[in-house]
């Protein structure tokens, strides 16, 4: 029987080669009583295999993305990019900060999930575990890389057209962000549950997509809710990133773990299933609680009195890499404040390698800054001007002379290529997929292949993307496309077995990581905009929902040809 591999423990393992130096291994090993004076040369070359190792695994998901659209833009579209050392400077500030934030959450974050997830259980009642898992849900969603991303859309709604839309994406963008929190915090909670008492996550999955399915429908009666929609499913994508997964795996699992019930092979699927619905369930109820607060004049002339006040505002607080450096401290220091007061105040434990720590959550910081300057000048910049360049291909816009550039038809099928390219490219690419993949073959023993997962996933991602772009382009309500999918994926969930439902749904989260989420929404909001669409959102929506159902099917299939083996061998 093959070795079953446990899905918490591969996503712990995701960044960690194990022949690579890394810093807590060297200083781990004692030091003679003499010091060693290393000069500047010998500092490098301890270090420069280490940092290439991790900068090159950043430079393979962020470059042949890069490239594409650039090749994309200047052979089909005959445009050169513009801004092109800004953003050149911004995608390797991207690298940079990824680089730095991965190594950082190893070494200085996910210590902290794993003292807390081992020790919580023996030393507090289990109503004190699930309010830390609660909390803990809130504050990694403020520490996800990619939430950034939804602040730099704000600015892309015209609130003339989308005033409810508008009024979330800045007036209420706390409020927004924090529903999302919650909805993960809820996620973690009944994941730490599941972990315990091994719930099936098909009853979860029912009583959670039916809710959101409903309003989604009730929304989209109502003009200015159906543009809200988009921007709600596509939160349940920007949650599921490189914070928020392992460090709540690492509180759930270890709780299990601690509690005797850790020890099932499926242990850590559902997680990423559910910190995806609920937020989505947040951010649907928020924007009918807007609806019933706020009216569209009084968001124009909320508009009136932000430019007002940033008209007075000085000229320090006016550069915007001053405010991308403070959202990056933001958003990780008041997380690690909060786990440094479980672990020492709750449980009255000491921090070990203290050293170590305060070292990854100093990179953690200065990686999150350095990200959020490359999301706003390389990757968001990026997608938005190939996004806002693509429609001139089939139909006239104003940012290209001597559009539309093919004949309709032909245009039109090469803006749902590229788009289908790019979801499929950008899938593979990413190094969850890969890990997750050998994970689930060995848990099949074999029977879903690793190459299977990873192509019906890329190919489901990328079918995806194309019909999110076709959506925008063809002004699809998007509850059109969403209902009856998840209709499919819930019929498909009730016929599968319970391990195929657990890879199906979490496979899905493995897709959206910090880079593929910024670029593929910033592409999606400037390809609506070149059209003139009143919102561009949907296009990662249709990115989760797709993988599912393609996975499902190919489940489907493979219980179906297993049986017959069996059937033909007997």
């Amino acid at each position: 029987m093959a070795k079953e591999i446990r899905f918490g423990e591969f996503l712990k393992e995701l960044s960690i080669n194990h022949h690579e130096i890394s810093y807590k291994h060297l200083t781990s090993q004692k030091a003679s009583s003499s010091k060693v004076k290393l000069k500047g040369m010998d500092i490098y070359r301890l270090l420069s295999p280490y940092v290439s190792v991790r900068f090159m695994d950043q430079f393979k998901a962020v470059v042949p993305l890069a490239i594409y659209l650039g090749l994309f833009q200047f052979f089909l579209l005959g445009k050169s990019i513009q801004d092109s050392g800004v953003i050149a400077g911004g995608l390797f500030a991207v690298l940079v900060g990824l680089m730095m934030f991965m190594e950082g959450l190893k070494l200085g974050l996910m210590p902290f999930g794993e003292m807390i997830g081992n020790t919580l259980p023996k030393k507090a009642p289990m109503s004190l575990v699930l309010l830390i898992a609660f909390l803990l849900g809130i504050g990694v969603t403020f520490a996800e890389p990619a939430i950034g991303a939804l602040q730099v859309a704000g600015g892309i709604v015209d609130p003339a057209k989308a005033p409810y839309l508008y009024a979330l994406l800045n007036q209420y963008s706390g409020a927004l962000v924090l529903v999302v929190g919650v909805g993960v915090g809820i996620a973690a909670v009944l994941g730490t549950l599941r972990f315990i008492y091994n719930w099936s996550l098909k009853p979860l999955v029912y009583m959670t997509v039916i809710p959101v399915a409903v309003l989604s429908i009730i929304g989209m009666f109502d003009p200015e809710l159906s543009k809200v929609i988009g921007l709600a499913w596509d939160c349940g994508a920007v949650t599921t990133g490189p914070v928020t997964v392992p460090l709540v795996l690492a509180l759930g699992i270890g709780v299990a773990s601690a509690v005797g019930q850790g020890s099932s092979s499926l242990a850590g699927f559902g997680i990423v299933t559910l910190a995806s619905i609920f937020p989505i369930l947040g951010v649907l109820l928020l924007s009918f609680y807007v609806a019933n607060t706020v009216t569209p004049e009084s968001v124009m002339a909320m508009v009136e009195s932000t430019k007002m006040a940033a008209q007075a505002a000085p000229a320090w607080y006016e550069q915007t890499p001053f405010v991308e450096m403070v959202l990056g401290v933001r958003a990780i220091v008041p997380l690690v404040l909060f786990l440094f007061f479980v672990l020492t105040v709750v449980l009255k434990e000491k921090l070990k390698q203290a050293g170590i720590i305060r070292y990854g959550l100093f990179l953690a910081v200065i990686g999150m800054v350095i990200f959020n300057l490359g999301l706003t000048y390389g990757l968001s910049k990026l997608g938005s001007q190939s996004g806002g360049l693509v429609p001139g291909s089939f139909t006239a816009i104003e940012a290209m002379q001597g559009s539309p550039i093919y004949p309709y038809a032909l245009g039109l099928g090469i803006s749902i290529l590229f788009a289908w390219c790019l979801g499929f490219g950008a899938t593979l690419a990413e190094p969850a997929l890969n890990a997750l993949g050998a994970t689930v073959e060995n848990l099949t023993n074999g029977a879903f292949k690793k190459s299977m997962l990873m192509y019906a996933v890329a190919l489901g991602v990328g079918v995806g993307i194309a019909v999110g772009t076709a959506k925008i382009i063809f002004n699809i309500p998007l509850a059109y496309i969403l209902v009856p999918g998840y209709i499919v994926a819930l019929i498909c969930t009730y016929l599968s077995t319970e391990e195929f439902v657990n890879i199906s749904w979490d496979s899905a989260g493995v897709t959206t990581g910090p880079v593929t989420v910024p670029l593929v929404l910033a592409m999606g909001l400037g390809f609506g905009e070149a059209l003139g669409a009143i919102e561009g959102f949907g296009i990662l929506a249709c990115a989760s929902l797709f993988p599912i159902l393609a996975v499902l099917m190919t489940g489907l299939y493979v219980q179906w040809k297993t049986k017959k083996m069996i059937k033909e061998s007997q």
